[in-house]
């Protein structure tokens, strides 16, 4: 019998990251056109659940009115989906500002998670929204300015973090702090290892594990002292590295995102240098998918991971508008919870 559980969901950023007016980039896609594409995905009968949803123009704006965002709820709720994670807008040109900049900075930093909370409770309240995070990283983009005083700076991300997740825990919220290279503070496996102890909260922050990011924290890619394997490695060593750097960050994991990648290093406008997302079917995709998965989704529901998202940034609108490429990632997303997944 199919495991029903974690629940499939899709993320609705791919139809905004790294898109925009700018030279080069190609404009968004709708948050209904991608709740279209979502839902017209079916393998076999079986379909997406949610959604997991970035706070942020033109999808939303996060100082909309309740009313504004109740519509909002009613929209996505029209497609049969359920809300999961939420994604505070908490970087410079949105909200938010960098966790280790100034008192200023900081500020709008935590603004921006308060903003998540309040919209996190307005779709609870309407019923859209039952489970999730809300995501956040340090906003400080690059590791450069981070290493001036290294050790410095992670105290003061780790400050701001736990001011973050008092604001979360006021409001009944966990965070996630997205692991990804180009975050200081972030951006290796150790060096994200020690944030998170530092800030030493637990019950109300996080991690949020993306295949497709962390595999780049496996090569050290902007912390060559915490590689953990070396280019042309065997299947062997990968997966002895693979279980050193799940071992450490899987207690700490609160939401999980299926994703691939081919290990380049990625990035469109303003979201540069990152890990590259790739298709879930990519030949030259160096995971796999299922198998990476349970590394991390061992023992999922002590940690109070309901659901799963697939993330796929910064593909082009092209192959984001066709069918078929959510066939296959929903495909993929079925075959990992029937291998690891529970009812």
């Amino acid at each position: 019998m199919p495991h029903s559980a974690p629940k499939l969901h899709n993320a609705m950023w791919p139809g905004l990251v790294g898109k925009g007016a700018g030279e080069g980039q190609e404009p968004p896609i709708s948050l209904e056109k991608m709740l279209q594409l979502t839902a017209a995905a079916n393998v076999n009968g079986q379909k997406f659940d949610g959604i997991d949803y970035f706070l942020f123009l033109p999808h939303t704006n996060p100082e909309a009115s309740d009313a504004e965002l109740i519509q909002i709820a009613d929209q996505i709720a029209s497609y049969g989906f359920t809300v999961g994670s939420l994604v505070a807008p908490v970087w410079p040109g949105t909200v938010g500002d960098s966790a280790m900049g100034d008192e200023v900075s900081r500020g709008k930093f935590l603004s921006a998670v308060k903003m998540a909370c309040r919209i996190a409770g307005i779709f609870e309240r309407h019923g859209v929204r039952k489970y999730g995070v809300i995501r956040i990283d340090s906003a400080e983009f690059g590791v450069a300015k981070w290493r001036e005083d290294a050790k410095a700076n992670t105290t003061k991300i780790a400050a701001t973090f736990r001011e973050a997740a008092k604001i979360a825990a006021d409001h009944g919220q966990r965070l996630a702090a997205e692991g990804e290279i180009c975050w200081a503070g972030m951006h290796s496996w150790k060096d994200m290892l020690n944030l998170l102890e530092e800030v030493a909260m637990p019950e109300s922050l996080g991690f949020q594990a993306d295949l497709a990011h962390t595999y780049l924290y496996l090569l050290g890619y902007n912390a060559p002292e915490c590689a953990l394997v070396q280019e042309g490695h065997t299947d062997e060593e990968f997966y002895a590295g693979y279980k050193t750097m799940t071992d450490k960050l899987r207690p700490w994991t609160i939401d999980f995102h299926v994703a691939q990648n081919d290990g380049h290093v990625h990035g469109a406008g303003s979201h540069d240098k990152t890990g590259k997302h790739c298709p879930a079917d990519d030949p030259n995709g160096k995971l796999d998918i299922v198998k990476c998965a349970g590394y991390w989704l061992q023992d999922a529901t002590d940690r109070g991971i309901n659901h799963i998202c697939w993330d796929g940034c910064m593909f082009p609108n092209a192959m984001l508008e066709n069918p078929a490429t959510w066939n296959t990632i929903l495909d993929t997303m079925i075959k990992v919870r029937n291998a690891h997944g529970w009812s």
